[in-house]
């Protein structure tokens, strides 16, 4: 089903504040379940894609790879307590923030979406895959894991991603990031250059509620219920995963 086609199926229009562009991404804050999320569309053909970015990084990141998928419609968020969406009191689960896109959908308008992890959103794929399976579509894994049952990355490294600093001081990320990320930025540093213009700084406790969401959630068991058709990338070099 197109996302044209499901809009005119039902599609209503959110109760949201308009919150602006960033390039041909219209940015709204929308209300799901009392919380306050920011989202951002990008209008396109076919069916839409959900991105699920990764820990503490906010939408913005995810703007060259939105462009880059021009034609195609896609659908990327910002996790409670990153970017512009409020932070909640207390810790969640991966299985709520699941619940919680689907809600989301439920708001913008879209029935059924591919979804797209990268990283820690991974996890909210696999999980939004499992819980919600007739939403889901297909399924892209991109540098992910099941979970607290990876093969662990070295202590060095695993601190490094365990601190936001890499999204408050560019000379640091500079520094770290051949280590942290490997592949092409060992070679090429203005890999890292212009990812650093898209990051904007986290909430220290909405940092941490993604951590411990991750730390107390696996897909292990449940894997092979998985029945979506499904793209897993992965690195060569990849010193996290």
């Amino acid at each position: 089903m197109t996302a044209l086609a499901s809009r005119r199926q039902g599609r209503r229009r959110p109760a949201s504040r308009k919150q602006g562009t960033l390039a041909t991404t219209e940015l709204r804050s929308i209300e799901v379940d009392g919380r306050r999320l920011r989202v951002g569309i990008r209008r396109g053909r076919g069916t839409p894609l959900l991105i699920c970015n990764g820990v503490g990084a906010s939408l913005e990141l995810l703007e060259p790879l939105t462009h880059a998928l021009h034609g195609i419609e896609t659908i990327v968020f910002d996790v409670p307590g990153v970017g512009g969406s409020e932070r909640p009191l207390l810790p969640y689960t991966v299985w709520n923030l699941a619940r919680l896109a689907a809600r989301m959908l439920d708001v913008l308008g879209y029935s059924r979406v591919d979804v797209l992890g990268l990283s820690w959103g991974g996890a909210l794929a696999q999980q939004f895959a499992h819980s919600f399976r007739k939403r889901c579509r297909r399924l892209i894994l991109a540098a992910t894991t099941p979970g607290v049952t990876m093969v662990p990355a070295s202590l060095s490294v695993l601190s490094h991603l365990a601190h936001p600093r890499r999204y408050q001081n560019a000379a640091y990320l500079r520094r770290i990031a051949p280590e942290l990320y490997g592949g092409q930025v060992r070679r090429d540093m203005q890999l890292i250059d212009r990812h650093s213009a898209y990051l904007r700084p986290p909430d220290l406790l909405g940092y941490l509620y993604q951590q411990l969401a991750f730390c107390a959630w696996s897909s292990l068991l449940w894997l092979p219920c998985i029945r979506q058709p499904t793209l897993v990338l992965a690195g060569r070099d990849d010193p996290l995963v």
